[in-house]
């Protein structure tokens, strides 16, 4: 038994009376119909968390460990969002469950990074907020970011130039104007976020 499902089994205090029961429930085909008929809203944040589980953790109930991810990490971007070794520490989780959730947050930024790519980024604001608030809207800490644009507005580099504490992070004027001068750009936009506790 690998160490994962170990844990997984310790911290639900499960046995295999448990996975049959659970099998035999048809919650599971009961999620996958919600989510495949009721559109965006069919599920709630913990059973999103729960169905990505799922895959990672056959024949095991992953409503606690779900429920569980949500309390600690306050919302499914949160979970998301949360650094891989802070999920794989989780009690119950290891390498297969947090890649399993790690997979959706790379899927997402790619999405709207690819929206923000083929646009121009000024004729996009929507498509641009929603790119950054998928990486930044959970973070704790300031984060500073430089998108640089070409000659069309069009995104050529996000450049993550500073990470720093709770309400503060330097960055360095000259270096930037430099990496705008380096790579061609015309253009640039400085981001940074307030951090909510």
């Amino acid at each position: 038994m690998s160490d994962e499902r170990q844990l997984f089994d310790e911290s639900l205090g499960g046995d295999k009376g448990q996975d049959a029961a659970h099998d035999s429930s048809g919650h599971r085909a009961r999620l996958r119909k919600r989510l495949l008929e009721g559109g965006d809203d069919a599920l709630a944040d913990h059973e999103v968390i729960e169905f990505l589980l799922m895959g990672a953790v056959p024949r095991r109930d992953t409503k606690p460990l779900a429920r569980a991810l949500i309390a600690r990490f306050g919302s499914l971007a949160g979970v998301l969002n949360a650094d891989a070794a802070t999920l794989r520490a989780h009690p119950g989780m290891g390498d297969a469950t947090a890649a399993a959730l790690k997979v959706v947050a790379v899927a997402m930024r790619r999405l709207v990074r690819q929206e923000v790519r083929e646009k121009p980024v000024i004729g996009s604001w929507q498509a641009l907020i929603d790119y950054l608030m998928v990486d930044m809207a959970d973070l704790t800490h300031e984060r500073v970011r430089v998108l640089y644009l070409n000659t069309r507005n069009m995104l050529i580099l996000d450049e993550k130039v500073a990470d720093g504490d709770i309400d503060e992070a330097a960055i360095h004027p000259r270096k930037v104007i430099h990496k705008a001068m380096d790579i061609g750009a015309t253009a640039l936009i400085l981001v940074h976020n307030h951090p909510t506790h």
